[in-house]
This record gives C-alpha cells, structure tokens and sequence, in this order.
C-alpha cells in the first residue's frame, strides 16, 4: 500500500500486535508475511511521527527485516545492522513495538541497536562500516567455540564505499568464514552514493541478470523482474561481468528486489544452506510505501516529531544553523580565493554545503562514506598548494585520527578542518557526540584550535584558520547558534589570544571564568546572577582558541581572582580545562580551581537542553557548581583565619 500521510493516530494492526517477538514470527504462514509488512510498514510511518528520527532507510527495509526473522533463528542467529538507520523495523519485530516512540527521547530507546537494551541488538552500532568486521569475529569466535550458528550483516551501498568494509571481507576470504552479508542497495547513504562503486552496482543493475539458486540448489544466471523504479543516478561501468564481490572470494547472489518478500525468503532460505563468504544483493527504494518520501529521499532521510497541537502563533527563533553559516562562509571564501577545494566524507546537506557544490562543481569533492581517506586526499591537495577545506563531523573525524596527525600535523600542511556536530548532539545519542576533539586535537603537534561563541565569531574563526598555513580547525555545534548578527566583512583574529567578554565589579575578582566555544553565553548568564546573589565581582573570558591557549590572560586571572573556573561543552579529562591546568603548572601559578565539562561517561540519548542540564552544564548547573566551590573556599578560609586568631591567643 502506498501511504501519503503520517497518522496522527495508532493504526489497526492486528497481526502486527500479535508479534512480540521472532519466534511468533517464524509461526506464520508465508502468505501472511506481506500484510504482515504493510502493517508493520504503517505503523513505522505513526512511530516516527510521534518521536521523529531516522525514516527513508527504515520504510525501505521492512520487507528485509521480515525476511530476516522470518528466515534466521534470531537471536541465536546473530543479525547485524550497519549504522542502525535502517533498524526501526527490527526493534517492532524484537519486544520494542510500542516503545518505538519513544525512541531518541530521554529514557527512550536508543537511536540505534544497542546491546544493554535487547539480546537482538548482537553489537552496537552508530557509525558506517562496522557491521562486516563485527559479524566476522563472531563468526570466528562461534567457529572456535563449536557454536553453529549464522551472522548476518546487513550493510547499505554508501557503508560500502568505507575502506573497513573491504577490509573486513578480505579477511572473511581468507578464513573462509561463515558470513552472509545483505547488501542493501538504495542507491543512497544520506545524500546519494558516490563513486566507482557505485557505478559498479549500477552495471550489475543494468545487466538485466540475477545470480540465484535453481531448484537444485545450484548457482544460477536468471534475468531478473523490470524494477518497478529506476533511482540511479549514474552512468553504469562498462562491464557487468566483472563482479567485484565475486573477485574477492564471495559467493554472489543477486540483484533482488527487496519489497517482493516472497522472494527474499526463498532466496534467504537457501543461501543459508550454503557455507563460507555469501553475499546477497538486494534492491530497496528508500521511504519505500510512503509517497514523499519516495520522491524526496534526502529530504525524508529524517524528520522532526509532529506537534499537532503546537500553537503556529509561537514565534520561532531567527538565529542561523552553524552549518549555514559555514556554508556561506565556504562561497564567501571561495570566491576570494581559488585554490580553495572542499571536501566531505558523504556529508554534503548535513555539513552545509549544497550551495558550494552547486556554485563550484569542480572544487567540490564529496569522497563518501571514508573519513581516512578524505583526510589524505586534503593532505595530498595542500602538498600541490592548493587550500582544502575538509568539512566533517566531530565524531567522525575520530575515524581519521592517524590521517590527521601522520599524514597533516606531522607534515604540517595547509588544511582547515571545519568540525561540526561537537559536544552534545541530543537524540542521536552516544554514538554521534563530538566529546572528545580537544583532547585528540590539542595534543598534536602544529595543530590550531579554535571554538566560536556565535555565528559571527565562527564566521571570523573559519577565515582565520583558513588563512592560518599549517593545520587548523573550527570546532562548532549542532543547530543554531544564540541570533548573532553575522557580519559580511572577514578579519584574521589575532593567534592564541582571548578576549574578557563580561566584567561584573573591578579587580580582584571572587571568581573569573574561563569559558570555551558553545559555553560563552551562558557562562555570561551566569556571572551577572553570581554577582547579584553574593554581591561579589566576577569576570567572563570567551578563550576563543583552545591551542595555541592564552597563557597571558590565564596568568591575569590566577593573579587577580580568588576562584578559577573553566567551563567547556567537551568531556572534562584531557579537554579545554585541562589545558587551563597544565599553563597554570607551566607558570608556576596556584590559584583555586574548577573544571565544569562532560563527565567521563556515555551519556544517553534526550534533546540537547536535558542533556545539558543532566551534566550541569546549563546556566543553572553552571551557577549551582561555581556558587558552591566558591562559598565552600569562603568557608575554609574563615575556619582557616578563625584558628589562626586562637592560635595566635595561645
């Protein structure tokens, strides 16, 4: 059935409520499967309406998943969903149908499969690519263990342009372990797949052949069904005979189209009796069942919760996205300099810069799902002279630690990263926090690190490292900035210096507060109520650089201020603060100390303003702990003075 509308209301599922878990799946009759999946189907369309989220691949995988369980002994059998966009359907299926809307809400379900939450979720996910290498070691481990068992992995088409992917299917050869890997081919990750790869599925598509079982069980070439769409969007590759996954050592079987569920079980059912390296390719139309969003895959990728009751008279804030902001930033600089080339790893709409491509088609590089290798290609440019702007997301860039500091830093090259998605990112949970890039940055040699406090300062930041000629990066956060008027004209901010941005009273100060990026504001919010409430004079510096850091300013403040306080939306250990304390030794200085950060912990999926105030690191949180280490310091100290007073009467 093909729906239009997001139900606002539960939806009749009869069969659907019957099915807790699989194994009152695999009870079914196989012509019930298909109502099974509608019903399945339209129920997803109501769950993400009411908690938002993840939505095109998920429509497109129902009839897969049904498959899956249907045809697998899960959770025996182990089942592994690549990044876990696509595992909506498979938390209905396994216990979770109706709290699928709370998913991404605080005390929800996780955005994505998670272990501690069900014994079907087998591994953790979050991140692309991973799905091969988790199922091959527990194939391993199972085969060490004398445990028969399937492990199926189920990876999208941009998962596979990863490096990791192949990698792990190379070893899988070489230990001729038993793996099934599901290719889900829909011809998109979040924006559409890219590259040689992609050609290479588009030829296998075009060859007008499938590679199945005859009744027999042997390899057959059959011509497979005309596709009922036609989403590709390049030019195939010249020779479908060569079949890439074949070269490597797979058994080959497909291209299926992935919504005639008959099919799928058939062909499930009788690859699983074959052992070794299997790959299974399926065709599957993302938003598939739902009309807008088959026609807007990118757009339909997620979406937000619907409020219906919502007063439309509530006025919304005008204040710009961060990506927008480095978006414009890139033409603005672009057109000023042509050596500037820009690169995302499969990250285009996300990152900002659909306009960028549209204006400089060929200074765009969108590399796909391969973060390592984006870094590379960037440190690779700057050795030409060119000027490449890498634009990637905090907890991505992780992946491309040893590119950033062996192939960049270590030779000092001209790249500017532009690092978006950093500290806290609400629903998306854990696996998607950008927690951790001071730490991982500020410790290599030659690195630049700046955090803005609003749009214009991330607006000037990015100029300035841009222009600074060695490695640099603007580290920003998700969503809006605070409505700062962004200026047109761009200034190189002076290297390593900060700036005092609020002073409550004069010199000496109870308290100066040293704040980091995101936490300027409210940090600024803050002073004026300690201020106020304790009649003490307080002092706010926005530090602007996290390396090279201002070890003048932090002098000033140890020398004028009985409490030192540093605040930053990035974990604690190792972070911002951590630099602050490492000058203070560095200088000789002891002054009374706070470092407010991120806990050492992962914290769970909610909105962005929970999670803050979950940590502390909202405006109350951040008055509640300065107040209360400032006032325990007044009362050490008069305890201290008051025994000095009886000693000295003795």
């Amino acid at each position: 059935m093909l729906y239009t509308k997001i139900p606002t209301q539960r939806p009749h599922t009869p069969l659907l409520d019957s099915i807790d878990y699989p194994a009152q799946l695999r009870q079914l009759p196989s012509d019930q499967l298909a109502t099974l999946a509608d019903e399945l189907r339209h129920y997803l369309l109501y769950a993400a309406g009411q908690s938002g989220g993840h939505f095109g691949a998920n429509l497109g995988v129902v009839e897969l998943t049904v498959a899956l369980h249907y045809c697998f002994n899960t959770p025996h059998d182990r089942l592994i969903w690549d990044v876990g966009h696509q595992a909506y359907a498979h938390k209905a299926l396994t216990g979770r149908r109706e709290a699928l809307t709370s998913i991404r809400a605080q005390d929800g379900l996780a955005a994505f499969p998670a272990r501690e939450e069900s014994e079907y979720d087998t591994f953790g996910v979050g991140h692309s690519s991973t799905a091969i290498s988790a199922a091959l070691g527990m194939a391993l481990a199972s085969r060490y263990q004398n445990q028969q068992r399937e492990c199926i992995a189920v990876v999208g088409d941009g998962a596979m342009t990863a490096g990791m992917a192949f990698e792990a299917m190379n070893d899988a050869v070489a230990h001729q372990a038993d793996v099934l890997v599901v290719l889900n081919d829909n011809d998109m990750s979040i924006s559409c797949s890219t590259g040689g790869f992609a050609k290479h599925l588009a030829a296998i598509w075009k060859s007008g052949q499938s590679v199945s079982l005859d009744a027999q069980g042997q390899v057959a070439i059959l011509p497979h069904p005309e596709w009922t769409y036609t989403s590709r969007l390049h030019d195939a590759a010249t020779d479908a005979a060569d079949n890439l996954f074949k070269a490597l050592g797979f058994e080959y079987f497909g291209p299926f189209d992935g919504h005639n569920i008959e099919e799928l079980t058939q062909v499930l059912n009788a690859v699983k009796q074959r052992k070794g390296p299997r790959l299974i390719h399926v065709y599957t139309k993302k938003g598939k069942g739902f009309e807008p969003a088959e026609a807007d895959p990118i757009g339909y990728h997620a979406i937000s919760k619907i409020s219906p009751n919502v007063s439309k008279s509530v006025p919304v804030k005008s204040a710009k996205k961060y990506s927008d902001v480095f978006g414009d930033w890139l033409c603005d600089e672009a057109n000023l300099d042509q050596r500037l080339l820009a690169i995302t790893p499969a990250m285009c709409e996300g990152s900002g810069m659909v306009e960028f491509a549209k204006h400089f088609p060929q200074r765009f590089f969108d590399v796909a799902i391969a973060e390592q290798h984006a870094v590379t290609l960037a440190a690779g440019m700057a050795c030409e002279g060119a000027k490449p702007v890498v634009a990637i997301y905090s907890t991505f860039l992780q992946r491309g630690y040893d590119q950033l500091i062996h192939d960049v830093a270590l030779q000092n090259l001209d790249v500017t990263f532009a690092i978006d998605r950093a500290g806290l990112v609400g629903e998306d949970g854990p696996t998607h926090a950008g927690a951790y890039d001071y730490a991982y940055m500020r410790t290599v040699p030659n690195m630049v690190i700046l955090a803005p406090k609003d749009e214009d300062e991330c607006r000037q930041m990015l100029h300035t490292a841009y222009h600074y000629p060695g490695p640099a990066a603007v580290r920003y956060p998700r969503g809006v900035g605070v409505g700062a008027e962004i200026m047109s004209e761009m200034a190189i901010l002076p290297l390593g210096q900060a700036e005092i941005v609020a002073e409550y009273g004069t010199a000496p100060y109870a308290v100066s507060i040293l704040a980091f990026g995101s936490r300027v504001y409210p940090c600024m919010a803050v002073a004026e109520q300690l201020a106020e409430q304790l009649n003490i004079a307080v002092r706010v510096v926005n530090m602007r650089y996290v390396k090279p850091i201002d070890h003048r300013i932090i002098q000033q403040c140890a020398l004028d201020s009985e409490l030192l306080v540093t605040v930053e939306e990035h974990a604690v250990m190792a972070g911002a603060g951590s630099a602050v304390n490492e000058s203070l030794v560095a200088q000789s200085l002891s002054v009374p100390s706070l470092n407010i950060g991120l806990p050492d912990q992962f914290l769970a999926q909610a909105t962005p303003a929970q999670m803050l105030a979950s940590v502390g690191l909202d405006e109350v949180g951040i008055f509640h702990q300065i107040k209360q280490r400032y006032l325990s310091l007044t009362e050490q100290s008069a305890s201290t003075q008051n025994s000095a007073k009886v000693f000295a009467s003795q």
